[in-house]
């Protein structure tokens, strides 16, 4: 089973939670704080592999979930960081976030990898708060979460020539003689459901892969047919082959100008890519009169050939490999400052504020905001000495004296996140 589009779900691993630990030992006394540091939670990569061809493993949703980093111990002894999960996908597929559509990652070449799930780092334990001022810290980090994502996986075939057309116009045909590949063919629409991929080795020793595509309709770009479905699999072709009916039971302009329609409004650059045009079915009655007058009309060279006699069968394969050659990738994606999974920062003022404060009701405040909340689940609550950093680190922020601005009284309740606490002025 042929599957090029699944969304699947991943979720990196935790860190693990700094440990608040101190030293004891027969006659050492005052041992001072010998908690551990969180290790770090296992990550999500994606590898691209040509050992498979197909989105099949994941045609349900799945979810992809890696272990959390182990926590800090005691004696200084810090937690172990979990594995990485490797996902192997096909070579060709496409990562896109589903809620925001964004561009993650272009899986292109054999071997590739890509971190699309980062895990968390570890916390830090109380060893790492010893100070002059402060030698038995009874204060320790929690673990960060890992990340979590709903991703869309489309698997866009990497092919060097792709075959375009209305159904039944022979491109199976012409992938069964120049390759050996085995498409079905029949002399009925759409009978080709699935892209099939060929290698084609030219006589002159060259070779590319070509693919056949399902037969285009008008308003495939929009889902008619099974053009939309399919149409991604035409976008890495650095040549299009439009092969356009000669019988006389289609009119081969009409043909020629829909299908040019629907590869402009698919997008990519589709249109501005170097195309071959070939007259099939060169066998029928009066086709060379319709080859003439078409190639006269569009002013264009037109290459006609017949399965049935092999005309121009090997002229077509030199024509491609010698367009093949002058001819560059074509980039579907701007992957720059993704390729090496280095961010690039630019000194600016961040105006955003760390915290906002909603009223719930007339006693009771909720607190939000993605920098309070960050600093809130890296402190450990466990000890009195962690609740009183956070409530030091709230005040110094502003929060209080916000709070006071909005008019909350003593015995107001306070939330942020899972932690509730009374204000008092």
């Amino acid at each position: 089973m042929f599957i090029d589009k699944a969304i699947i779900e991943v979720r990196a691993g935790n860190g693990g939670n700094g440990m608040i630990a101190f030293h004891r030992e027969k006659f050492i006394s005052r041992g001072g704080p010998s908690g551990g540091n969180g290790g770090r939670g296992g990550s999500i990569i994606f590898r691209a592999s040509k050992s498979v061809n197909t989105l099949i493993n994941f045609r349900h949703s799945k979810c992809i979930i890696a272990k959390d980093g182990e926590k800090g111990m005691g004696k200084n002894q810090y937690g172990k960081s979990a594995e990485d999960v490797i996902v192997t996908l096909p070579v060709g597929t496409v990562v896109f976030e589903e809620k925001s559509k964004k561009f993650v990652c272009d899986l292109s070449e054999d071997g590739k990898e890509f971190i699309v799930a980062h895990g968390g780092r570890g916390g830090r334990g109380n060893a790492c708060f010893k100070s002059p001022t402060n030698r038995t810290p009874r204060v320790a980090e929690n673990g960060m979460p890992g990340e979590k994502k709903r991703l869309i996986l489309e698997l866009k075939l990497l092919a060097d020539v792709g075959f375009v057309g209305f159904p039944s116009v022979g491109k199976s045909t012409l992938l069964s003689l120049i390759s050996a590949a085995r498409p079905e063919i029949g002399d009925y629409d759409f009978t080709t459901i699935v892209p099939n991929l060929g290698v084609v080795k030219v006589k002159d020793g060259r070779s590319f892969v070509a693919a056949d595509l399902p037969g285009l309709i008008e308003g495939a770009h929009l889902g008619k047919g099974l053009g939309l479905q399919f149409l991604r699999h035409i976008e890495r072709c650095r040549v299009i082959i439009h092969i356009i009916d000669m019988s006389g039971v289609r009119d081969p302009y009409e043909d020629y100008k829909k299908i040019k329609k629907e590869l402009k409004a698919y997008g990519f650059g589709l249109d501005k890519r170097p195309v071959i045009l070939v007259g099939s079915k060169m066998d029928e009655e009066n086709a060379m009169e319709r080859l003439k007058a078409l190639s006269k009309r569009l002013r264009k060279p037109i290459i006609g050939i017949s399965a049935l006699t092999n005309e121009n069968i090997d002229l077509l394969c030199y024509k491609i490999a010698d367009l093949l050659d002058k001819t560059p990738m074509f980039s579907l994606y701007n992957e720059d400052n993704i390729e090496s999974g280095v961010k690039i920062y630019e000194a600016k003022r961040d105006d955003k504020e760390d915290f906002e404060i909603l009223r719930k009701d007339n006693h009771t405040f909720i607190i939000k905001g993605e920098k309070i909340e960050r600093t809130y689940k890296l402190i450990n609550l466990s000890t009195d000495e962690g609740i009183l950093k956070l409530l030091n680190y709230m005040r110094k922020i502003g929060v209080d004296d916000r709070l006071k601005a909005m008019g909350a009284k003593d015995g107001d309740t306070v939330i942020l996140c899972d932690f509730e606490f009374d204000y008092i002025d």
